[in-house]
């Protein structure tokens, strides 16, 4: 059995996404690329740069290959295949255009807005057209309206002399903060929230100032505030995910698993087990509660293996 790190040298990385804008029908239309090198039509695709997130390479890839600005959506289907004795994972993403032109480049020779299942049917690889099949889905949204973001590592409270509130990031905390605010931006957000303790509003406020937003306050996110009343917290979630925009909410431990576990998010999908929250990880959710797309982002910094 292999370890991990065998695993990652022995994985070709690679992320992509599902280009999709609205049609003039009311529908969809999606982007497949023509690849003179492999004479295939494609989504658009690319490997991942040394430490790069899957994320961030498949934002680069897109844009590189069509030309086309993105706002990342849900994460979609994983592909995993063979290429030269070595095993490729490509991770998708749905992505929603926001301008930008193609030109003809090396990689590309050919694009063409088509209707998800014109596109299925030109594709040439029976893992762009699971890609564009969970495109389709109506159960749940392409796009996420929430992010639940735990605060980076704040140090032991035993250590720390002040009021618990007061208690800082780490260099570490403050590492994570930082790869938060290259990641999260791709998601395009548009509100940013924290809940009271220092350590919150310090993990979201390099992103804040990357995208030029005020840092608001949620203390019904905080602990102390859940612990005495939790209907609060849920009930602000919930509006959080029928309001229109994406909002990005830092808050603790002892609540991001009780909001998730009341919205219908337990860990590994088990009934009763919380929902994982390490620090500096955040929670992409779209939808509503039963049905909801949730996806974990346990490590920024780290490539998907």
């Amino acid at each position: 059995m292999t370890s991990p790190a065998e695993e990652a040298v022995r994985t070709i990385a690679a992320a992509g996404g599902a280009v999709w804008r609205p049609g003039r029908d009311g529908g969809l239309e999606t982007v497949v690329v023509h690849r003179p090198r492999y004479d295939d039509w494609s989504l658009p695709k690319g490997k991942l740069d040394p430490g790069e997130h899957p994320l961030t390479a498949a934002v680069r890839e897109v844009l590189e290959e069509t030309g086309l600005g993105v706002v990342a959506g849900r994460r979609s289907v994983t592909s995993r295949y063979r290429v030269l004795e070595r095993d490729k994972r490509v991770d998708y993403w749905l992505m929603r255009a926001t301008g930008g032109e193609f030109t003809p480049n090396d990689e590309v020779d050919e694009l063409r807005w088509l209707s998800p299942g014109e596109a299925a049917a030109l594709c040439t690889h029976d893992a762009d057209r699971a890609v564009l099949a969970d495109l389709v889905r109506t159960d749940v949204p392409r796009e996420p309206s929430l992010i639940l973001v735990r605060h980076g590592k704040a140090g032991s409270s035993d250590a720390w002399d002040g009021p618990d509130e007061e208690r800082p990031l780490t260099a570490n905390g403050r590492e994570q903060a930082r790869q938060l605010a290259a990641v999260l931006p791709l998601f395009g957000p548009t509100t940013v929230a924290t809940a009271t303790p220092l350590r919150c509003r310090q993990t979201v406020t390099p992103l804040a100032e990357q995208l030029g937003l005020e840092v608001t306050e949620l203390t019904e996110f905080g602990e102390p505030e859940f612990g005495g009343d939790p209907h609060r917290a849920l009930a602000t979630a919930q509006r959080l995910l029928a309001a229109p925009g994406l909002a990005v909410v830092c808050s603790q431990g002892g609540t991001i698993p009780t909001v998730l576990g009341a919205l219908g998010v337990h860990g590994h999908g088990v009934p009763g087990l919380p929902a994982p929250a390490a620090k500096g990880s955040a929670w992409v959710l779209g939808g509503r509660p039963g049905e909801l797309a949730a996806d974990y982002y346990r490590d920024l910094d780290a490539p998907s293996v």
